[in-house]
């Protein structure tokens, strides 16, 4: 595999890495092609993406042809590891430039840095250099001018004679003994060096049986009575031991916490055998033949001075790191699953909400919106006291006045009890003739947003406690655009994330952000600046260049216009063009309020005010210019405007016509089209890639408000609930996966508490051809075992119901 890779590298000619002024010895898409198995061409051709400014969502769907069809999610792996070695380029400047401004740079560390793929490497090689750091045994011993002494040992042993050197009065060098162990130590500290000895032991370590283990720290032990129940979570670490290629990731981030709260005790365990088989190739590779016993003697000396002092430390040092690198990835790579799922579940439309911030003494918290997201009516209610049969006609009233039958309870502090509440008055009748059902939705961050400066914003006038309500009820209505509100890492639905780099999860998350708004794709004339700032090639300055041009000029009438807004360069709309969407309906309903506004503003009150508001707003100097102020529909699909001229190309091959975008006539010309070409033969015929050729044939088939979220699971309402103690080994029910771990799935099942399918309970045959579960989905499950006073529910996998 690895030798076709190499055979497929397109870029001929590329010169090694380079960051200003260091040549790196070794080029970054040999690298990532190492690293994350994908071809070299594949790798060399994404880090020019990259470099041009391309964003992950342009590049998984409109450079398909460079990619080899890459998913984005690998797409963000390969970004996220590129940025690693830039970091790695430039940490290794700021490492040359610090030891020549000292003048120790030698050829030899030169190289070692040149060679360094890893922060940890550099980090090694610098430790001795850092100012205000203690000299090294090694640079010492070369103060006191034993260096040559040491490469002549290692290339000129029967040369060698300490007696020669020994300085009676100067400190390290007043006996042949205090000279053979300063030339020792200069010994060791080329052998931990040598990149051959190095990559020797590493190989070793991954053949042997390195282990991590973990024991009770001894701080522990003493308190462990009075400690009981602050420690009792991580027992099964108390006598842990695994070898690192079999660990998994949640165990290690596990063990770093145990450690961190001085409650473990952690090392790397390197069997004694790796010792002896290394030594017995340092011999062979560092003694010279016929070498006398004495100097033979001192090499040794220092071969096993530099492993134990030098080399074992550095690859425990490296072990842990790498663990926890790896573990820290994954982690974000599951809390990056679960927002995706979480961020594309299908939009509940068409119904007026009830939203429920649930609360014990200060009440609950109520906000009924629109079928739009429009606030209708905000309340508190107390349904947890002696006031329950009261509020439950006032609930009543509000549902009644509003025809809302449909409520949405966050699944936040007194979630059971509220859910308890609905439940039994609907099941006694209460609210009708409303057919009322509830679905519990996921509030984290809910209370975060509502004291947001973003949320003072849109609800100025509104208390930051009924804000909280109002956003539980908008995110049934349609989570993606009420969650790219809030920080993603505010959104619970991972684990461990307050265990790993805050940086890498940012951007993990982000990333995800940025390609469920792009792939969704965007009304530019009806959405919030907010969901703007989202869509791929935008930032915030020029989501609100977008919303200002919008409120100077009006709609946009076709994506052409996008490129009027001033701060909206070539590469922007290159990277945006094709997630935003033109749709005629916006467009109309843009001109209709504006109409109202104007009329409203003419009856404003004499004075200043109605001054202001009868003048007509003033349209930008391009906007009177603009040429084209047609609409053109290719602007309501996900084709590119770059490939708009291929996409009339092929109308006019099957004699179709922009009118019939989206509709079965469309979808029927095509398909005749198909029968006698394949997509290959079309791509060749118009002179574009076969990926660019379809995904003009899918844009044109698509119905015009095709979203890709309906392919997801539709939140579960419920009538009714069952308790944790009415569950039986044996019971069949329903459920809806609220979050997903490598250790196995967590689901709602409607009793309050959610139930743990373990991994090992989770059939491949069993998921209908996905890879794995992810938030949202609608499993069938079978109990296992129930344990009320640990709250733990076992289940297992029956089918994903579709």
């Amino acid at each position: 595999m690895m030798a076709q890779k190499k055979m497929a590298s397109a870029k001929q000619g590329e010169k090694p890495a380079t960051s200003a002024g260091v040549s790196m010895l070794w080029e970054a898409a040999h690298v990532l092609s190492d690293r994350l198995d994908i071809y070299d061409n594949i790798a060399a051709n994404v880090i020019e993406l990259l470099d041009e400014g391309c964003t992950v969502p342009f590049i998984a769907r409109y450079r398909k042809e460079k990619t080899d069809n890459m998913e984005a999610e690998k797409l963000r792996e390969v970004q996220a590891a590129y940025e690693e070695l830039k970091g790695v380029q430039s940490k290794a400047c700021n490492v040359v430039k610090q030891v020549e401004k000292q003048g120790k740079m030698t050829d030899g560390l030169l190289s070692a840095v040149r060679r360094s793929t890893t922060i940890e490497e550099l980090e090694h090689l610098y430790a001795p250099y850092k100012v205000g750091s203690k000299a090294t045994l090694a640079e010492r011993a070369r103060q006191l001018g034993l260096e040559p002494a040491a490469v002549g040992l290692l290339s000129q042993p029967h040369t060698y004679r300490p007696q020669q050197l020994v300085r009676p009065g100067e400190e390290g060098r007043q006996s042949s003994e205090e000279v053979d162990k300063g030339v020792q130590h200069i010994v060791a500290d080329i052998v931990s060096k040598d990149k051959e000895t190095m990559d020797t032991i590493r190989a070793m370590c991954k053949a042997g049986h390195v282990k991590l283990e973990s024991t009770k720290s001894k701080s522990t032990a003493k308190k462990e009575k009075e400690q009981e129940n602050a420690t009792h979570k991580f027992e099964q670490y108390y006598t842990f031991s695994c070898p690192i290629k079999y660990i998994k990731p949640h165990q290690v981030l596990a063990i770093n916490r145990g450690e961190s709260q001085k409650i473990l005790s952690v090392k790397i365990n390197i069997p004694d055998d790796v010792k002896t088989r290394f030594l017995a190739f340092c011999e062979r590779r560092w003694i010279p033949r016929n070498a006398p016993q004495h100097a033979a003697g001192v090499i040794m000396k220092a071969v096993e001075d530099a492993y134990s002092r030098l080399i074992q430390p550095l690859m425990i040092r490296h072990y842990r790191a790498d663990l926890t690198k790896t573990a820290e990835k994954q982690s974000a790579a599951v809390f990056s699953h679960n927002l995706q799922r979480l961020l594309l579940q299908p939009p509940v439309r068409g119904r007026v909400v009830l939203g429920v911030d649930p609360g014990y003494r200060h009440g609950c918290k109520l906000a009924v919106t629109s079928q739009t997201g429009q606030i209708l009516h905000t309340d508190v209610v107390y349904l947890h006291d002696n006031r329950a049969v009261r509020e439950a006609e006032r609930v009543k009233r509000i549902l009644l006045s509003h025809r809302c039958q449909t409520v949405a309870i966050g699944n936040g502090t007194a979630c059971r009890e509220t859910e308890a509440f609905f439940s039994q008055h609907i099941q006694q009748g209460t609210f009708r003739p409303l057919d009322v059902v509830y679905c519990i939705v996921n509030e984290s961050g809910a209370s975060i947003y509502s004291v947001s400066d973003e949320a003072k914003k849109e609800m100025p006038d509104l208390d930051p406690n009924l804000r909280s309500a109002v956003s539980i009820a908008r995110r049934l209505q349609d989570p993606l655009v009420e969650l790219v509100k809030i920080e993603p890492k505010n959104i619970g639905v991972g684990m461990y994330q307050h265990d790993i780099s805050e940086s890498m999860l940012k951007a993990a998350l982000d990333g995800v952000v940025e390609e469920c708004v792009s792939f969704v794709g965007v009304d530019i004339n009806v959405c919030s600046e907010t969901l703007l700032r989202r869509l791929a090639g935008l930032n915030a300055n020029r989501a609100k260049k977008l919303v200002e041009w919008r409120e100077a000029n009006g709609s946009f009438i076709n994506r052409e216009q996008l490129r009027s807004v001033k701060g909206l360069g070539p590469k922007t709309f290159e990277q945006c063009a094709g997630f935003i969407r033109i749709n005629p309906i916006s467009i109309n309903s843009s001109a209709a309020k504006s109409t109202t506004e104007e009329e409203q503003s003419s009856n404003t009150a004499p004075g200043k005010k109605r001054k202001a508001a009868a003048e007509p707003k003033k349209r930008t100097k391009k906007a009177k210019t603009e040429a084209n102020l047609t609409l053109n529909p290719l602007d309501m699909t996900c084709i590119h405007p770059e490939s708009y001229s291929i996409a009339l190309q092929f109308l006019n091959r099957i004699d179709g016509s922009l009118d019939e975008l989206g509709q079965q006539n469309m979808r029927t010309k095509v398909q005749a089209a198909l029968v006698n070409n394949n997509v290959e033969m079309l791509a060749a015929e118009l002179k574009c890639g076969t990926p660019t050729m379809q995904l003009i044939i899918d844009g044109l088939q698509q119905p015009l408000d095709y979203d890709i979220r309906a392919e997801f699971e539709k939140p579960l309402f419920k009538k009714g609930l069952v308790s944790m103690n009415d569950l039986k080994a044996g019971t069949t029910l329903t459920g809806r996966v609220t979050n997903l771990t490598d250790f196995g799935a967590f689901v709602d099942i409607g009793v309050g508490k959610d139930g743990l399918i373990h991994k090992s309970k989770i059939r491949p045959d069993r998921l209908k051809g996905k890879k794995s579960l992810g938030p949202g989905d609608k499993v069938e499950v079978k109990v296992l075992n129930v344990d009320p006073s640990r709250g733990r529910i076992g289940l297992e996998l029956l089918t994903l119901i579709s």
